[in-house]
Parts: structure tokens; C-alpha cells; sequence
């Protein structure tokens, strides 16, 4: 029998191989980052201009995403990303744990390089008549809290993100609990959390190698009729499938 047609490999998005793992971290950062740097801008830009209509708001920051501030928010991520990489010795690119990325990501200097996107954002805004001088210099006067918004969010959730790490710890320690008593329906829910936790998580390669254990023993057993009745052999193929 092939034992390999006994395991449903089918992957989900988390279980993919490590194979370009620094990039799909550096995706994933990218990705949280922006969305995070973005939020605080916007809530910045209205606590600035409280007595503005929302039309009037989405204009200014129009100008600013077509002065550039998009893809300078990118860059900006992407240089702090390498260069604390650099600055804590990670030579093979790729982050072990989410307290490594925290760490880098507060030695890369994140903040000093919004605070140059905005300044020059504003000047090019400002030179292209897509902002008054007046708007624009609101703005620079409010860049102090604009930054503290922007570090603040970064915090949170990089906060979250360890939090999450710890949830998904504690459903894979339960797992593996309800696997030893062969309790197939509590180990389902909390595979279900496993999913549900780890698609939201920095990818790092041994909490993958984890989960892929579990999800070819999961799928194993559930393909067995959630029989636990499964070979040595079988696990053996599981746990080396991983």
C-alpha cells in the first residue's frame, strides 16, 4: 500500500514548504506594517483637520499616496526589515521567532524613515499644487504625533502577533493532548483553531514543521474513519512528510 495515498497532502496556505521563507516573511511584514502605518496616518490626518468633511480628508490623502507615500511607506518597511537584520547578525535572512522580528524591526529605524517619506511626500505634494502650503505645513506640525500614532500601532501589533504565537502554542499543546487519549472530535477543534491562528502569524519554520506534523497525523486519522488504529509505519511517514 502507498502510505503517502493515506495522508491527504494537500496543503493549506501556512503548510506550504519553507522554501523562500524570507521572502514570504518579509511579505507578511510588508504586508502588516503597511496596513498598520496606513491606519495611524488616517487617524492622524483627521485629529488634525477635526473640523474637515470626510470628501475633504480623502483628498489630502489622495495627494499624499500620489506624491508617493505608498510606496515610500514600502521602502521604508523594506530598508528597517534589512537593516535590523543586519544590525542583531541574521545571516541566513529569516527570523527564528516574532520577539526576533520585534527586535529588528525596532533596530532598522522604522520611525526616522517615515519621518523622511512624510517630509519628502509633503514636498512633492506641495511642489505638484496637490496641497496649499498651508495644509502641507498643518501636516509637518503634526508629524510628532503622527510618528507617536504610527509607533504605537507598530506596537500593538507586534503585540498581537506574540499573543497569537502564545494561542497557537497552547491549541497545538492541546492537540497533541487530545491525540494521546484519542479524543478525534476536541483534536478537530482545536486543529480548527490551529488554521484559524497560524494564517494570521509571522511564518517561521519550526511552528510550520509543527503544524504540518499535525496536520498529516490529523488527516491521517480522520481519513482512517477517526480511527486511531493507525501503523507505526503510517506515523513515521507523517511525522517525516513534515
Amino acid at each position: 500500500m502507498n502510505l503517502e495515498k493515506t495522508i491527504d497532502l494537500k496543503k493549506t496556505n501556512f503548510l506550504e514548504n519553507t522554501i523562500n521563507l524570507e521572502a514570504k516573511q518579509n511579505n507578511f511584514l510588508e504586508n502588516i506594517l503597511g496596513k498598520t502605518i496606513d491606519t495611524a496616518i488616517n487617524i492622524s490626518i483627521r485629529a488634525i483637520f477635526p473640523n474637515l468633511i470626510e470628501n475633504q480628508i480623502i483628498d489630502i490623502k489622495d495627494a499624499l499616496l500620489n506624491s508617493g507615500l505608498k510606496e515610500g511607506i514600502n521602502t521604508a518597511i523594506s530598508s528597517a526589515l534589512d537593516l535590523g537584520k543586519s544590525t542583531l547578525g541574521i545571516i541566513t535572512g529569516k527570523f527564528d521567532n516574532i520577539s526576533q522580528a520585534q527586535l529588528a524591526i525596532e533596530k532598522g529605524g522604522i520611525i526616522d524613515s517615515i519621518s523622511s517619506v512624510l517630509n519628502r511626500v509633503l514636498k512633492i505634494a506641495t511642489e505638484r499644487g496637490l496641497l496649499s502650503k498651508t495644509t502641507s505645513n498643518l501636516i509637518k506640525n503634526g508629524k510628532d504625533g503622527i510618528l507617536n500614532n504610527v509607533s504605537s500601532n507598530i506596537e500593538k501589533t507586534l503585540t498581537n502577533q506574540m499573543r497569537s504565537a502564545e494561542k497557537l502554542d497552547m491549541y497545538i499543546s492541546r492537540w497533541k493532548d487530545f491525540y494521546d487519549s484519542k479524543d478525534f472530535n476536541s483534536m478537530d477543534k482545536e486543529y480548527k483553531r490551529i488554521l484559524k491562528e497560524i494564517n494570521n502569524l509571522l511564518p517561521i519554520e519550526n511552528t510550520i514543521k509543527e503544524a504540518r506534523k499535525i496536520e498529516n497525523l490529523h488527516n491521517l486519522i480522520k481519513n482512517n474513519g477517526e480511527n486511531f488504529n493507525i501503523s507505526k509505519e503510517q506515523v513515521e511517514l507523517a511525522n517525516r512528510l513534515s
